[in-house]
Formats: C-alpha cells, sequence, structure tokens
C-alpha cells in the first residue's frame, strides 16, 4: 500500500505534462520499473479505456464487473461516444468518469494505474508502450500491433518497465480451448505438425472509393495519430470500423479474426517463433458482381480473400480468409459437427491435423477432437474471464501468470502482417488458376497446397467471380530471419517490417523505447 501510494506522489510530480515533461517521465518510469507496485488483493485498480467503439464497450463492461477496478478515464477522440460511455456508467450508480480525447492526459494521471485499449490497429502499440513508459499495466486489443517492428517494440518497454502487458486474445483464459491444448500436448490425436486456420465471414463492401466528409466533431489529428494519412476528407463512407479494411490503419481479416486462429493454432503447435517462410496469395475480389457493375472500385485495399502459408520447416500454419458468400466445403464441414438445424456456412476456428486424429476450435467456448474416421473422441466446453486474469498479473506483478502476454502477442500478430507483406508485393502480379497451381505445387509442406487453391477458387467461382476478367494476385515466396525479423532476400519486403509515421506519433524502436 505504501508502495502504491509513493508511486503515485512521484507520478503525479513528474507526468502532469507534455514536451520536456514527458521525456523527463520516460526516464523517471525507467527507474522505478525496477520496483514496480503491487497492490494488494483488495487495492481498487484506477482504470482508463481507451477506445470505445463495438469491443471497447466489451472493455467497459468487462471492468465495470471487477471488484478491484473502477473506471476513472474513458479516452476516445469521438466525443459523443466518450460522453455516451460516461453516461452509462454513471446510470449504473457508479463513479461518473473523465472523458477526455487525448490518451496521454489519462496516462498522465494517478488515478489511473491499468489501461485498456481498443483503438483501431495503427493506435495500439504507441498507445501501450506510452503507458508503460507512464506506470501503467496495459491490456491491448489485437493484433497488439499494426507491424512486426511495433510489436518488437511492446516486448521491449514491457520488459524495460517491468509492465504487465494483456493482449486480447481471450481464447487463452477460456477453459475449453485450455483443456483442448493440454489434450493435444498430450498426444491426444497422435503428433501433429499442421493446423489450418479459417475465418469464413462475410463482408459486404464497405462502399465505393470516394470523397467522403470527416464528423466534424471527432478529433481527426488524434484519431489517426500515428497513420501518415492527415487528409481532411476520407475515401470511406463510414467513418468507425470500416477502417480494418484499409490498410493505413487497420490489417484485413487476417489482422482482424486471424490473431485469434493463429495464436491458437501456433498454442497448439508448440510454436515459439516466427516463421521461415510466407506466401500469401488472393484479392479485394466478388463485390462488382455483388453490386453488379463490373467498374465498381470498393473503398478498401486490403485482400478480402486471401490464403497465407506460413512453413516452419517441420510444421505448418495455413490461414484461410473468405470474405465473399461462404458455398458448402465438405471437406471442412463436417468437421464442425453441426446439427442440420443449426448448419451455418460461417466457419471461424481451426483444425489440427495429427496423426491419429483431428482436432477443432470450432467457437471461443467448444472444441471437438475427432479420430481419423471422424468419431468423437472427446468434447471441450467453457468460458474464462480474460480481464480477471489480467488484473490478477497486475497484482501478483507476475508475468508468467498472464495467459496472454505481449511476446504471444507479437509472434500471433506477426502471422498477420508476414501475410500481408507477401500479399501487398504481389497484389498486382495476377495471375491464372492454372499459373497459381503451378506455383503452389513446388511448395512442400502437410498441406495439399493446391487443392486448397482448387476449393478458395471455387468459392470465387460461387460468388461470380470471373477469374479471367478478376483474376487473383500471388504474392512472392518470402524468406523470413525469425531472430532478426527482416527478409534476407527482399529489401521491399524489409521495408514493410515497419511504417512510416507522423511527426510527434513516431512509435519508437525497441532499442529506444
Amino acid at each position: 500500500m505504501k508502495e502504491l501510494t509513493r508511486r503515485r506522489f512521484v507520478q503525479s510530480a513528474f507526468m502532469a505534462g507534455t514536451g520536456a515533461l514527458w521525456a523527463k517521465g520516460h526516464a523517471l518510469a525507467q527507474s522505478e520499473s525496477t520496483e514496480p507496485a503491487v497492490a494488494g488483493p483488495n487495492e481498487m485498480l484506477g482504470v482508463a479505456i481507451v477506445g470505445v467503439g463495438g469491443r471497447g464497450m466489451t472493455h467497459r463492461g468487462a471492468f465495470l464487473e471487477q471488484s478491484n477496478a473502477e473506471i476513472r478515464y474513458i479516452v476516445d477522440p469521438d466525443p459523443a461516444r466518450a460522453q455516451a460511455s460516461c453516461d452509462a456508467i454513471e446510470m449504473l450508480n457508479r463513479r461518473r468518469p473523465k472523458a477526455v480525447a487525448d490518451m496521454r492526459e489519462a496516462f498522465d494521471s494517478a488515478d489511473v494505474d491499468v489501461v485498456s485499449t481498443a483503438t483501431p490497429n495503427h493506435w495500439h502499440a504507441l498507445c501501450g508502450i506510452w503507458a508503460m513508459q507512464a506506470g501503467k499495466d496495459i491490456y491491448i486489443e489485437k493484433p497488439v500491433c499494426h507491424s512486426i517492428a511495433e510489436g518488437t517494440s511492446l516486448v521491449a518497454a514491457a520488459r524495460k518497465y517491468n509492465r504487465m502487458c494483456q493482449v486480447g486474445t481471450q481464447s487463452r483464459s477460456n477453459i475449453a480451448v485450455r483443456e483442448a491444448m493440454a489434450f493435444l500436448h498430450a498426444g491426444g490425436i497422435g503428433e501433429v505438425k499442421f493446423a489450418r486456420g479459417l475465418c469464413w465471414k462475410r463482408r459486404p463492401s464497405i462502399g465505393p472509393k470516394g470523397d467522403y466528409p470527416i464528423p466534424t466533431d471527432v478529433d481527426y489529428t488524434l484519431w489517426c495519430g500515428p497513420a501518415p494519412d492527415t487528409d481532411p476528407r476520407l475515401t470511406r463512407e463510414n467513418f468507425h470500423y470500416d477502417w480494418h479494411w484499409q490498410r493505413h490503419y487497420g490489417n484485413g481479416d487476417l489482422g482482424n479474426q486471424g490473431p485469434h486462429q493463429t495464436d491458437i493454432a501456433r498454442w497448439g503447435l508448440g510454436i515459439n517463433s516466427h516463421p521461415l517462410s510466407i506466401l500469401s496469395y488472393g484479392g479485394r475480389l466478388g463485390y462488382q458482381a455483388e453490386r453488379n457493375d463490373p467498374l465498381y472500385i470498393d473503398a478498401g485495399d486490403a485482400a478480402n480473400t486471401e490464403v497465407s502459408i506460413f512453413d516452419y520447416g517441420d510444421k505448418c500454419i495455413v490461414f484461410e480468409t473468405r470474405g465473399l458468400e461462404v458455398s458448402n466445403d465438405e471437406e471442412l464441414m463436417r468437421l464442425w459437427a453441426d446439427p442440420p438445424e443449426e448448419q451455418s456456412n460461417r466457419k471461424v476456428g481451426v483444425v489440427f491435423y495429427g496423426s491419429e486424429g483431428y482436432l477443432v476450435q470450432k467457437s471461443y467456448e467448444h472444441c471437438i477432437a475427432y479420430d481419423k474416421d471422424f468419431a468423437l473422441i472427446k468434447e471441450f466446453t467453457g468460458g474464462g474471464d480474460h480481464f480477471r486474469n489480467f488484473l490478477d498479473a497486475c497484482v501478483s506483478r507476475k508475468t508468467s501468470d498472464l495467459h496472454a502476454d505481449v511476446w504471444e502477442g507479437h509472434l500471433s500478430a506477426a502471422l498477420s502482417h508476414l501475410g500481408n507483406i507477401s500479399y501487398y508485393l504481389g497484389e498486382h502480379h495476377h495471375v491464372s488458376p492454372d499459373e497459381a497451381r503451378r506455383t503452389l505445387e513446388n511448395l512442400k509442406g502437410p498441406d495439399d497446397h493446391p487443392a486448397t487453391l482448387t476449393r478458395t477458387l471455387q468459392h470465387l467461382e460461387d460468388n461470380g467471380v470471373d477469374l479471367k476478367k478478376y483474376p487473383i494476385s500471388i504474392g512472392p515466396l518470402l524468406k523470413f530471419d525469425p531472430e532478426k525479423e527482416v527478409f534476407p532476400d527482399s529489401a521491399a519486403a524489409t521495408a514493410l517490417v515497419s511504417r512510416e509515421y507522423r511527426q510527434g506519433f513516431a512509435c519508437p524502436t525497441a532499442s529506444n523505447v
């Protein structure tokens, strides 16, 4: 208790401003990190929630349920959203939080002990680093970063300042998945070297690329933050959420849904490193047919159909993104074992292929194991409280208590970035189905890559995509150095490991956090 009080006194002395005082705060926070505050189990932890869109409201609800947490700041550059969240909390007879637009104001406050962020992806890393430099623990939504270099910087900051940094891959806390992974690691389906992640989730067009006004009451400079785009107009119709499909701010569904499934795939395969090579193919396809306009140009620039192959030498992960209406795929549908009245072609999950059977993560709270003949072996059910796990680690001060430490989040987010890098470098390399097939036939690994291509092409054709008029793209096969985090044979790919930043919002490198 005395240590927590002492820390708050120090913070109030040096974290009250920006500029020079902010720089001093960095140095003092570093010295404080050797003696982090330890809150008792009954100590009330002050919470700042940054970003209160759809997922941010989930954060708000989760912290309201915690007995040792009080929401004291709501941060959002959209004042209507911020005030609405404060109103909702006050209506529950709770203390009204303070609404601010700039997260640094909340980080400067001695009333804040932990931060929870559900901002757009391009803000995740800098928000986390600023919070940890200010002496706060932080819960960061997936993907934990917008680029590979940002993930490395987050890990460095968490270790340097001895902060708890939890990533929002909540399956790590769910009983069903935890027990299924233990079953897998114990040899429940034999030797496992291959996992397939799926995001078959319908994503309609976000509207035509155009020139749209920014909501007048939104602080757009703060909203953009690290992104190098401060054009006073938008190219998308919907200001909120649809940033996911524009690469300045989001990472497509490979970086939106993908980190949940790639994280589970790595976990099940026992992989604790980056892959050795990556190749992606696909495109942003089908919206011409959806709009019945052959010249239609969607405002998004992230792939809505994307297959990424991650090779680890002796193991492999394949991730499939399908954003169009999902057609029946008999090869994989039977693994979900839905009764006829509940069958849906919308599938999000992971399939593990073992020498003695299969294990399917079909939801966050349900996993199924089968033998080689698809006879049921075992089912796993049950949820968990990822936010509770985070707060418990904030009290214990043990990184090992976190179910989803930033290192795990970095490795899983990096898969999204690696897959997208291959796609971005090859997005103008359009190929016929036969050309794509010849390329994939040369790839070694446990998956039948040409068969996966065939299923993907069939999906596109089922959605009215004329593959002659709108061919898929295929990226280069990129070799990656997992230790140096560079592409030894591609300077163009290495350049995409990081990004350009706006002045005042640059994410520091790992050596400068």
